[in-house]
């Protein structure tokens, strides 16, 4: 009977102990061929019974700390790149991790645009097989979520439902840099850049009040589903594309997104990381009330004035009876070209020519542009997509041409300008490029009201 009664004990103890390690959860974000950002402060976070060590160990690292209100956290030193590494928390081990370079993908649904419907879905597919491109896909949800273990090495079995434009972006980077990558895709067709900002910092800026005080408007889902979650995990940088579901209100995106790109920084506590995006592609109908291309110029704006952004320009790839062009490849390049700039300290021109400012010589209007790289150029024939207009402020179409590194536009019909707008439409048809293929952006040179502008 004593025995029977010890051997109860002894499972007992066993049961006991087992069910006190089983406690320490790391999040799910590290998982199974997890990458991890280089040469940066690491956290690592996690669920323990209150009080419970819990001890982290990879790269010859091992740090320590007690779980408070059943959480914990720990920071680990810069990790040099490379891999496969195993990470052990207490006695779970995670295998398979990389050091590299760790980039985050959000915006609406030209960003969540699979590899599968874009161009060449079949080659693309079959050509990924690279075990140092890692993806990560958060599951959607309008809440704070607990995330899974989803890190997958890219394969033509991963990469079909992944970000397109990520993946391609991802693809250049391992090409470029010789390190390993990993992509965070998080987003959402048909969303708002409102939806993606934390309330807080919403009801903190006067102008954006409304926006939460609007009972129609659902603001920060997204932020507390899919952003929130991802904090503080260390990360290079983000790239995002969105602004379609903004247009209508396309003046106070020159607030609001801005406002988003602070809220995130503020949030992961590294600084003013890069954030990279792409400009609204053309699409629709052009007429009299477009409000695409005062969307596109508040992310100029945005990109002149927010520190460590960069806009990729794409009137070169859009579809006008199309919301979701499909050649994406060549968006995730230029994103890339953009990452190896402003966040790798390249010199090289990565930005196609961005309007500056102009002079008025007779009937002729100069302009002059930052991100000539090699010098200003017309694609394919004469330059088109320039208006006019003189003093009744009413545009008609343009001659232009290429005059050293400047634009000359002029008109027979208009004696005395005052504004010049090139590719001020919803769907544009334009060429002006350097000569390092990279196209312009649409512009205007006035500042007359906007059709968005009270909206």
């Amino acid at each position: 009977m004593k025995t029977f009664s010890r051997l109860i004990l002894f499972l007992s103890l066993i049961a006991l102990t087992s069910s006190v390690f089983a406690t320490v959860k790391p999040n799910g974000l590290f998982s199974d061929n997890a990458v991890l950002q280089r040469d940066m402060i690491v956290p690592v976070w996690g669920t323990a019974n209150d009080g419970e060590l819990v001890t982290v160990s990879i790269q010859g690292q091992k740090v320590s700390t007690r779980a408070v209100g059943g959480h914990w956290l720990v920071r680990l030193r810069p990790l040099k790149a490379g891999g496969p590494y195993t990470m052990r928390i207490n006695d779970i081990e995670i295998k398979n991790i990389l050091v590299g370079e760790v980039w985050l993908a959000s915006g609406q649904s030209n960003m969540r645009w699979s590899v599968k419907q874009s161009e060449e879905p079949e080659k693309n597919i079959a050509e990924c097989r690279d075990a140092q491109l890692r993806l990560y896909s958060v599951p959607r949800s309008d809440r704070f979520q607990e995330l899974p273990a989803a890190w997958q090495e890219c394969t033509p079995e991963s990469v079909p439902d992944f970000s397109a434009v990520a993946y391609f972006f991802g693809r250049e980077l391992r090409k470029t840099l010789g390190v390993p990558v990993g992509l965070i895709q998080s987003a959402v067709g048909g969303t708002p850049a409102e939806a993606w900002t934390s309330r807080s910092f919403l009801l903190a800026d006067a102008d954006l009040r409304t926006l939460v005080e609007n009972p129609v408007t659902r603001v920060s889902y997204l932020y507390n589903g899919m952003i929130a979650p991802l904090q503080p995990y260390a990360i290079r940088g983000v790239i995002w594309y969105q602004g379609e579901s903004n247009a209508g209100r396309a003046y106070r995106y020159r607030r609001l997104f801005p406002a988003m790109i602070r809220n995130w920084r503020q949030a992961w506590g590294q600084g003013d990381f890069p954030f990279l995006f792409v400009q609204l592609a053309p699409f629709g109908q052009n007429g009299d009330d477009d409000k695409w291309p005062e969307l596109r110029e508040a992310q100029v704006l945005t990109a002149l004035t927010v520190p460590k952004t960069a806009m990729v320009v794409i009137t070169d790839y859009g579809d006008c009876t199309n919301i979701h062009p499909k050649p994406k490849e060549p968006v995730g390049k230029r994103l890339a070209l953009a990452a190896r700039a402003v966040a790798y300290g390249e010199n090289i021109t990565y930005s196609g020519p961005i309007y500056k400012h102009m002079t008025i010589s007779g009937n002729r209007v100069i302009l002059s542009f930052d991100h000539v790289g090699s010098g200003l150029m017309a694609k394919g024939s004469e330059l088109k997509g320039f208006t006019i207009a003189g003093p009744d402020r009413k545009f008609v179409p343009a001659k232009a041409m290429v005059q050293d590194d400047k634009v000359v536009v002029w008109s027979d019909d208009v004696d005395t300008p005052t504004a010049v707008r090139y590719g001020w439409s919803n769907c544009p048809d334009v060429n002006l490029f350097n000569k390092e293929g990279l196209p312009a952006s649409p512009f205007r040179t006035d500042d007359w009201p906007l059709i968005t502008q009270t909206q």
